[in-house]
C-alpha cells in the first residue's frame, strides 16, 4: 500500500493510544492549526548539540544548503531544517525536544560516518543509527520479557502480558517515521525495537521525568556500549499490537493474524 499522511493539521489520530504521551507532553489537543517554529524553538531554548551549538528549527527553504548535507548543517550551525505543515519533521522536532541527548549524539555520530565513509557510501553503524532514528521504539522491561518478543511470540509477550505493559514493560517512540504513519494506522505499521533491560522500579513515576532518564541511558549505551554498530540490536515490533496503543487489539483474536504477527523465520542449517 502506498501510505499518505492526513494532507491539513488535524488531531483525530489523537484517539490511538500510541499518541497519549505526545499530547500529554505538548497538548496537542491545543492547536486548530499547525505548530509554528516560533512554539517549537520556544520549548528548544536549553538544547545544544555536540558541536555546542544551540539548537533552532528552521524552515527548510531558509536553510543555507550549500553549507552541507542536513547532518552537516545541524552539527555545524545547530539549525535543524525544518518543512513547514509536514508531520515527518513536525514528529522529528518532537523528538528532539523528548530525546535531546541522544539526537545530539547520533547527529554527531552521522558526521563521524560522514567523515569516514563519505556522503554516498553509507555503513553498518549509519544504517543503524537512521533505523533507529526513523522506526525505532524503545521497550523498557525485563530480560524474559524481552525475550518473548524478540522470538515474536506475540500472544505470550502482547496477550497474555497485556496488564505489565505500561506497568513493568514501558514503550517509547523514538522513530518520528513511526508516529506520521501512525496518524492514518494500517496493518503492516512495524517498528524496530530496542530493549532496554533494567527493573522496572528504576522507572520516574513523572513522565517527563521519564523521557529525561531515557534519554540520558540512551546516549550512555549507545555511547559507551557501541549498541547501534550495526542492526542486531533492533527487532521487529508490530506496533498495533502494543497494548493501549490500537483499540483493535484487545481481543486475542487481533494477535493470530500471522500475516501482520509474523512468527520468526528458522535459521537455515
Amino acid at each position: 500500500m502506498k501510505f499518505e499522511a492526513p494532507a491539513h493539521w488535524t488531531t483525530d489520530f489523537l484517539h490511538h493510544g500510541i499518541f497519549d504521551d505526545l499530547n500529554a507532553l505538548f497538548n496537542l489537543t491545543q492547536f486548530s492549526n499547525w505548530p509554528t517554529l516560533d512554539w517549537l524553538n520556544s520549548l528548544a531554548t536549553n538544547i545544544t548539540n555536540r558541536n555546542n551549538q544551540q539548537i533552532s528549527f528552521v524552515a527548510n527553504d531558509d536553510v543555507d544548503w550549500q553549507h552541507g548535507y542536513y547532518e552537516e548543517i545541524i552539527f555545524d550551525k545547530g539549525e535543524i531544517p525544518t518543512r513547514l505543515e509536514n508531520w515527518h519533521d513536525l514528529f522529528g522536532a518532537f523528538i528532539w525536544l523528548l530525546f535531546p541527548k541522544t539526537k545530539a549524539l547520533l547527529n554527531q555520530l552521522h558526521i563521524e560516518q560522514i567523515n569516514k565513509h563519505g556522503k554516498t557510501q553509507r555503513s553498518k553503524k549509519r544504517n543503524a543509527i537512521t533505523l533507529l532514528d526513523e522506526c525505532g521504539v524503545l521497550v523498557v522491561c525485563d530480560t524474559a520479557q524481552a525475550d518473548l518478543l524478540k522470538n515474536h511470540l506475540w500472544i505470550e509477550g502482547f496477550y497474555n502480558q497485556r496488564e505489565q505493559w505500561h506497568s513493568t514493560i514501558y514503550p517509547f517512540m523514538f522513530g518520528h517515521a513511526n508516529y506520521e504513519m501512525a496518524t492514518r494506522p494500517y496493518l503492516g505499521l512495524t517498528g524496530k525495537a530496542l530493549y532496554i533491560t533494567v527493573e522496572h522500579q528504576l522507572m520516574p513515576k513523572c513522565l517527563k521525568d521519564r523521557y529525561a532518564w531515557l534519554d540520558s541511558y540512551l546516549e550512555n549505551l549507545i555511547e559507551n556500549e557501541d549498541i547501534l554498530c550495526d542492526n542486531s540490536s533492533l527487532f521487529p515490533l508490530p506496533l498495533l499490537g502494543v497494548p493501549n496503543w490500537y483499540e483493535q487489539n484487545k481481543e486475542k483474536a487481533f494477535y493470530e493474524n500471522t500475516d501482520y504477527f509474523r512468527p520468526k523465520r528458522r535459521k537455515l542449517k
